[in-house]
């Protein structure tokens, strides 16, 4: 709901919002936000902005420091992660935090207003105690690389958003790149209960057979 470094942003995000809607007001928006460091204090404040400017759903996630997601060519030096995790002594506080809105927000949540469910928004406490070994980090039911892939804007293709490239468009085809060696063989050894990656992920996608898209 913020960008940093954009001046204007929260009034241009706003500003399309309501212009989609003037054209279909069923037009469903969902706007997802990253909570970390600099955010925690005001997730009140971010889920009465979502409603502000009347959008129909809000999803919470906690930050990713420790992919190559988000183009990141080098990994975060655990310098640069603490600027965006919180530190271990304002856990306390985003512990509170989530159990206020938990409480004051029970509307939202069984509305579906707030996407995720009340468990999965206490696992973002969950996740960033995990970095202090206060606790391991939350199980995640997941299927993304085998049911879904990441096409980015320079033809990347990738099992899912935070695992490594399995090839690129610009140079095969997109059905060659899936059914190749590398990618089977990455699908075949996956264990997502000891994969760096997958322990320390921040996403959950898990596709019931049949799931309409």
């Amino acid at each position: 709901m913020i960008a940093s470094g954009i001046n204007g942003a929260f009034d241009k995000l706003k500003g399309s919002v309501q212009l989609i809607k003037s054209i279909d007001p069923s037009f469903p928006i969902t706007a997802r936000t990253v909570i970390h460091r600099l955010n925690f204090r005001h997730w009140e404040e971010i889920i009465e902005s979502a409603k502000e400017i009347n959008l129909d759903r809000i999803s919470f996630l906690p930050a990713d420091v420790s992919s190559h997601a988000f183009n990141r060519e080098v990994l975060w030096t655990e310098v640069r992660q603490h600027e965006i995790l919180p530190d271990e002594a304002e856990l306390p506080v985003l512990y509170e935090i989530i159990e206020n809105l938990v409480e004051e927000y029970r509307p939202e949540f069984d509305a579906g207003f707030i996407a995720e469910t009340p468990d999965k928004i206490r696992k973002i406490y969950g996740y960033y105690a995990a970095f202090y070994g206060l606790n391991s980090f939350p199980f995640k039911k997941c299927n993304a690389p085998w049911v879904s892939t990441v096409i980015e804007a320079d033809g990347t293709v990738r099992p899912c958003f935070f695992h490594e490239s399995l090839g690129n468009i610009r140079k095969n085809a997109l059905d060659e790149i899936l059914n190749s060696k590398k990618a089977i063989d990455f699908r075949r050894s996956l264990d997502m209960d000891s994969n760096p990656t997958c322990m320390k992920c921040v996403c959950y996608l898990n596709l019931s057979p049949g799931t309409k898209l």
